[in-house]
């Protein structure tokens, strides 16, 4: 048997990467595992068909990231694989740790989730150690597994890495952003519509994540910009706008906070870590009366939001994600992990 080096031990990342959230959430997950000491490979899903159901979109993914895993395994022989979201370890081929955002018990009802409901409950058993984005992942189960860690995506300011300095106090020319890379789920026609009703003279909600847009007084489309861009038009925004149906993680509106955004949204189901925080922060801007919330953080913003929330956003930086995977996750995976 090959020599296992527990200083720099191989761990395998299994992507889908179906969603532009979850490859960024992929690879900053490996980026922790290298900083911490471990030598990474992901092994990515890669495009895959649309489908009609939800059901059958989850075998698909599913399958694909059995196959990805598949493919390493013929190659390699990691001492642990973690497997990115809860769709991504449906058909493992080897048991894994599983880092998920939600679970199917809670978004994927009825038939939508007939057999993966099922399938995830025994997936949750086997895992030597399950991984939740935020403390709200596994509410709806009631038994969760025993060895559970919050392990968030890490979410910072991108002032420094731009190198354009601290922008909380000032610099902020766009009145609203809104990120609708799903129309529907992000329900984006509900904050059109509140915009239309909320918009006071030249007040512009600039539209970023889709290609198109219906022209309209007051709104404009940003478009699918590279994550430098998105996050440079956030740092000029005075408020983020969302009205999610439900939202698992929420990566969009935890940038906004980080980069010293007002966030503004209805409530919604789901662990959705951002709307607590939202509610901690100004519970005046969580209202399902959006255009009153888009008023108001408008025209009577708190003083020092952006700083107390950057506070609040502290346990979701690298550095902290990095400590919760160095002192607790690869010793979990690891046996033997800084003993040496």
């Amino acid at each position: 048997m090959a020599h296992r080096d527990h200083a720099h031990p191989e761990i395998l990342v299994v992507s889908l990467d179906s969603t532009g959230g979850w490859q960024v959430a992929a690879r900053e997950l490996a980026a922790s595992l290298q900083r911490s000491g471990a030598a990474v490979r992901i092994a990515g899903a890669g495009p895959l068909p649309r489908v009609r159901t939800f059901a059958l979109t989850d075998f698909v993914q599913a399958r694909a990231a059995r196959r990805a895993c598949e493919d390493a395994l013929a190659v390699h022989d990691p001492q642990a694989i973690v497997y990115c979201s809860m769709t991504a370890a449906l058909l493992w081929p080897r048991p894994g740790a599983i880092w998920l955002d939600s679970i199917a018990a809670e978004n994927r009802p009825g038939r939508h989730g007939a057999w993966q409901r099922v399938l995830e409950r025994r997936r949750l058993r086997e895992a030597p150690i399950v991984l939740m984005m935020s403390e709200r992942s596994l509410d709806p189960l009631p038994h969760p597994p025993a060895d559970v860690l919050v392990v968030p995506s890490p979410v910072q300011s991108s002032a420094a890495e731009s190198g354009a300095g601290d922008t909380v106090g000032g610099g902020r020319d766009i009145a609203a952003v809104a990120y609708a890379g799903d129309p529907e789920k992000k329900r984006l026609g509900t904050i059109l519509a509140a915009w239309s009703r909320a918009r006071r003279g030249d007040e512009t909600l600039l539209v970023a994540g889709i290609d198109r847009l219906e022209p309209r007084d007051g709104v404009e489309l940003a478009g699918r910009l590279a994550p430098a861009e998105y996050r440079a038009l956030l740092r000029r925004a005075r408020v983020f706008v969302a009205a999610p149906r439900r939202e698992d993680y929420g990566i969009a509106p935890l940038e906004a906070l980080a980069d010293g955004c007002m966030l503004v949204s209805t409530p919604a189901p789901g662990p959705y870590p951002a709307l607590a925080l939202a509610r901690r922060l100004d519970p005046r801007l969580v209202d399902e009366n959006l255009e009153k919330a888009v008023r108001t953080a408008l025209d009577d913003p708190l003083p020092g939001y952006a700083e107390r929330a950057a506070e609040l956003l502290a346990p979701f930086s690298r550095e902290a994600v990095d400590r919760t995977i160095t002192e607790r996750v690869l010793p979990a995976l690891v046996p033997g992990w800084g003993s040496a």
